[in-house]
């Protein structure tokens, strides 16, 4: 069941993704973008909380990668590393629609480098995420998001439904 609901995120991811030039438009201020962006994001990809960077790395389609460090606690506190990468469909100058993949890791040895315990040997964590958010650019460079992220864990063999909000600044 893990297996074939795993399959069925990256096949969808997958054809998404190599199907996104047959929707791409050029806009006038497309090149004013700018190609990176840092922010901050409750719950979301990283659990309970991250940090990012994201890096554009096309324009027609808009596709970009994201890397962060986040947290997570249950009974340990674990270190999250959220990855994804994100197709970015413009609506208007300023309103995007995000549709993505991706991986988090949350490592549970970082509770150990807080109690000084390194006797304990929990498992860590590995989420596989499917994300559909909005976008929007305000202001001089600033941007707020929304976005569903259903995780699929190996933990507990389950799909949870999850999302996240975020803020942050492209440069």
């Amino acid at each position: 069941m893990k297996i074939m609901s795993t399959r069925i995120v990256l096949t969808f991811a997958f054809v998404v993704l190599i199907q996104t030039e047959s929707f791409s438009q050029y806009l006038k201020n497309e090149s004013s973008i700018p190609n990176n962006l840092f922010y901050i994001e409750a719950l979301g990809n990283g659990l309970y909380g991250s940090i990012n960077f994201e890096r554009r790395f096309t324009r027609i389609p808009e596709v970009s990668i994201r890397a962060g460090i986040g947290a997570y606690s249950e009974n340990l506190f674990y270190l999250t590393f959220p990855l994804s990468i994100q197709y970015i469909k413009n609506l208007s100058e300023e309103s995007f629609i995000e549709i993505g993949t991706g991986y988090t890791w949350a490592d549970s040895n970082a509770d150990d480098l807080f109690r000084g315990d390194f006797s304990s040997k929990d498992s860590n964590l590995h989420n596989l995420f499917f994300s559909v958010g909005y976008r929007k650019h305000f202001g001089d460079s600033w941007l707020w998001k929304a976005n569903i992220t259903p995780l699929i864990t190996n933990n507990r063999d389950v799909t949870q439904p999850w999302f996240g909000v975020s803020i942050g600044k492209l440069f």
